[in-house]
């Protein structure tokens, strides 16, 4: 697949800085769900995980190293080119799911040695998609008892929505500036 190029603008939701992808341009990635790429920046090169909006689009977080390196200002267009990857990077694991991957049994850290990246990254998005602690909890409790029946990937959520809870509301990505129902919201 060739790289696609496109403009976008670097905006705030809460406290993350992201990059949402126009439609045509997320209309060319393989998957309404997560797509692992490479790409960059106004020229900055980066690889990341494209994560769903919920509206059949993509977007990205923007951390403040890759934001200074591409010398990027909030509102300001940016020249951004993406193109998928096959090889998926490893997720970084919520310091609760890693510590009970830690002390499981170790059949469950072989399963999860054994499975996609990919599949790591669908636990991993499951765990964080819920702000609620109990919830939470609850979710890194299941995942280790899925986990131990053989289970190689969690069920039941919409891969195509927003899960990130810091950046949506149901389901979807909050647009800037609107409260995720697209009601305006004080500045």
């Amino acid at each position: 697949m060739q790289r696609i190029r496109f403009g976008a603008a670097l905006s705030t939701i809460e406290r993350s800085a992201v990059l949402r992808l126009p439609a045509p341009a997320s209309k060319r990635l393989p998957s309404r769900s997560q797509v692992a790429v490479r790409g960059s920046i106004n020229g900055v090169e980066f690889e990341t995980v494209l994560e769903p909006d919920g509206y059949f689009g993509h977007w990205m977080r923007v951390d403040d190293a890759l934001r200074a390196r591409a010398g990027l200002t909030l509102g300001q267009p940016a020249a951004v080119e993406v193109e998928p990857v096959d090889r998926w990077p490893e997720p970084t694991l919520p310091r609760d799911f890693k510590a009970a991957l830690g002390a499981a049994p170790a059949s469950i850290r072989t399963l999860w040695d054994a499975i996609t990246p990919m599949a790591r990254w669908e636990w991993v998005r499951w765990i964080e998609a819920t702000a609620n602690p109990a919830t939470r909890k609850r979710r890194v409790e299941v995942s280790i008892s899925k986990l131990q029946s053989g289970k190689r990937r969690p069920c039941c959520f919409n891969l195509s929505s927003c899960t990130d809870p810091t950046v949506s509301k149901s389901g979807r990505l909050i647009d800037a500036g609107t409260d995720g129902g697209g009601r305006p919201v004080a500045s």
